[in-house]
């Protein structure tokens, strides 16, 4: 019998990062303008004062290159950086090996406010990092939202 694995350690950027040139940062300082002019024009003053500053916020975002982070998958639950998530806390995965970008591992935690954990995966570690969470947490088809998808495409 072989014996069964107790943890997979890697590292992966903490998003697929894709490489803006000028035009995409033209693109984004029309269309913050357009909306700044749109809200002064309608005396909305704060409005345009917030859309500027999250024009700069994501021309600052989108220019820098992603972290390299270190994930791991234990018998004690999952760790992105230095947070450790327990699997009391997790209510199921999905590991999604057909997306384009590369093989990833989603987790849903049991809080309410918690966010979906995507995680990028080696290919090599699957079936090791599969074998770890079955009968630790449930195994249910997940979608990655929309929203991710649609930050994705955009670029970020």
């Amino acid at each position: 019998m072989e014996p069964q694995v107790r943890s997979v350690t890697w590292e992966a950027p903490e998003h697929h990062h894709i490489e803006k040139g000028g035009d995409w940062f033209f693109a984004l300082a029309i269309i913050t303008m357009a909306i700044v002019v749109a809200a002064v024009f309608f005396g909305n003053f704060l409005f345009a004062l917030l859309c500027g500053i999250a024009g700069i916020t994501m021309s600052i975002a989108a220019s820098q290159p992603p972290k390299v982070i270190p994930f791991a998958v234990t018998v004690r639950g999952i760790r992105i950086d230095e947070t450790l998530y327990p699997y009391t806390t997790l209510r199921s995965f999905h590991i999604d090996e057909d997306d384009p970008r590369g093989p990833r591992l989603f987790v849903i935690s049991k809080k309410h406010f918690m966010p979906l954990l995507v995680l990028p995966l080696p290919e090599e570690y699957i079936d090791d990092i599969e074998d770890i969470l079955v009968g630790r947490i449930d195994e249910e088809f997940i979608e990655e939202p929309f929203f991710n998808v649609l930050l994705e495409f955009l670029g970020f």
